[in-house]
């Protein structure tokens, strides 16, 4: 192997999968199939595998048979995992599929740089499905740079199912993509949702 120098990119790794510890694996294993249209690839009485592409897994459920102790709101911990979608039309697809199946989400988030839905798993860990606003990492970097992000980082919560109507409506994705669209209708603070998870 070569000795690396300044000249030499160093490899990056790519994301490959979470791990979750449970003592709930079943709930587990039955949401996440359900919330990401996933698929069990293998399962024994302390594994579970699940995919929804052509990785070999993306989800994995860590469950021996030991006693485990509940996430508290104030455990430290992983706070989400986030799962993109190429278009609005999809998020909401999707939004309306797991909602006429009683899963919904905690908070929705107008972050400016996504459009985001958290939905919590049956352990209480947070979920982010989303779309990104800008087609370019430079732009979303330089929008987090900006002016508006810097007064709030978090951004405001709105309604998915005034998100729904609106798409519905004609309401182009850079318009439903722009903080103001979600400024219009006033909500509780987002961040308590996600701090109290």
């Amino acid at each position: 192997m070569p000795e690396p120098n300044e000249g030499t990119e160093m490899s990056k790794p790519k994301f490959a999968h979470n791990v979750f510890q449970t003592a709930n694996h079943e709930a587990m294993r039955d949401w996440y199939c359900t919330v990401l249209d996933a698929h069990v690839v293998y399962e024994d009485a302390t594994l579970t595998f699940l995919t929804f592409d052509d990785e070999h897994h993306r989800v994995a459920l860590l469950h021996p048979p030991i006693e485990f102790q509940a996430k508290t709101a104030i455990t430290a911990s992983l706070h989400h995992s986030a799962y993109t979608f190429d278009s609005i039309d999809g998020l909401l697809e999707r939004y309306a599929m797991l909602r006429d199946q009683g899963i919904t989400p905690a908070v929705c988030i107008a972050h400016g740089v996504t459009t985001s839905m958290y939905y919590q798993d049956p352990d209480r860990n947070f979920v982010e499905l989303q779309i990104d606003r800008f087609a370019e990492p430079a732009q979303a970097t330089a929008y987090m740079l900006g002016p508006e992000y810097a007064a709030d980082s978090v951004g405001p919560a709105f309604d998915p199912e005034e998100l729904l109507a609106a798409r519905r409506a004609g309401a182009s994705v850079e318009e439903l993509s722009d903080r103001a669209w979600a400024l219009k209708t006033e909500l509780p603070n987002p961040l308590e949702v996600l701090m109290g998870g």
